[in-house]
């Protein structure tokens, strides 16, 4: 993953953004409900996830889904698949776990949500076979998707089926850094139940934002292969979640990359230990060979 990438990430201020004013508002519509966390990586290969299948595994999502509780299902943004391919997925895993993928390339960047209606109906009655597995699906919009796009992107929302939970990831910085456009997008976002994705990668401190549109945190860490720095910032991370707990948060959507993938499964396993402990949960530590 070359987005967001630094050559040298020393010089990163990787605290966290001030909430935004708002914060306490949205969480507080969670109501009283358990409080569920789901952490996961954004790809089951053998080549990617380095230090993490035992030798001899044969089936890599199956396993996967017995250290993991879910899965940032990258797969869906090159590939549209059918109804006999997601079912099987989703038989493969055990009751609990969650699929959150990611809306395909095709849509979000070839055509760029223009004429796409059809194509979205396709996918979703694609994804929709997840059934009680499917988690929350994602919309990432291109770089350099900006803010004269925008009746495009609310078409989208507007159509998208309201039984599927959607998100959607902007990159482009003027989402971000004009509080006009902000207010306008992120008023637009609440109306329609849109969660805000929330993307914390080195080389984009621009775009990392605390700006909450419903009471579900949908997080994209990208880790910058320095072992201590990438575990400070899943400090951060851990402690941001305990106050907006405390505020009301009830759903956790946390799944860890790195630019190069090295030890994805590692990181998340610090991190979940970390989760467990402070806000009294019980997620299962994924095992990992190191």
């Amino acid at each position: 993953m070359k987005f967001g990438q630094v050559e040298n990430s020393e010089t990163v201020d990787f605290h966290l953004p001030d909430d935004h004013p708002r914060t306490a508002e949205i969480l507080q519509k969670a109501g009283d409900k358990k409080l569920e966390a789901y952490v996961g990586c954004a790809k089951w290969n053998k080549t990617d996830l380095k230090n993490f299948y035992p030798r001899g595994t044969k089936d890599e999502l199956a396993y996967y889904s017995t250290q993991f509780n879910s899965i940032e299902l990258n797969a869906t943004f090159y590939n549209m698949y059918d109804a006999g391919q997601i079912i099987g997925w989703k038989e493969k895993t055990p009751d609990g776990f969650r699929f959150f993928p990611k809306v395909n390339q095709l849509i979000s960047h070839l055509k760029r949500l223009n004429n796409t209606d059809p194509i979205v109906e396709e996918y979703c009655d694609s994804i929709s076979n997840f059934e009680e597995k499917l988690g929350m699906v994602f919309l990432q919009l291109h770089n350099n998707f900006g803010y004269k796009n925008f009746d495009k992107l609310s078409h989208f929302i507007e159509i998208f089926p309201k039984a599927i939970p959607l998100a959607v990831e902007m990159r482009h910085t003027e989402w971000f850094t004009n509080e006009k456009i902000g207010n306008e997008v992120f008023a637009f976002f609440e109306k329609h139940n849109t969660t805000n994705v929330l993307v914390d990668t080195a080389g984009r401190r621009d775009l990392l934002h605390m700006r909450l549109t419903t009471p579900f945190a949908f997080i994209r860490y990208v880790g910058s292969n320095e072992p201590q720095s990438d575990r400070e910032r899943l400090n951060f991370w851990v402690e941001r979640l305990k106050k907006w707990v405390d505020l009301g948060l009830r759903d956790i959507y946390f799944f860890v990359h790195q630019n190069i993938e090295k030890e994805s499964p590692l990181l998340s396993a610090y991190f979940i230990e970390k989760l467990n402990r402070n806000l009294n949960l019980d997620l299962k530590i994924p095992a990992t060979l190191v």
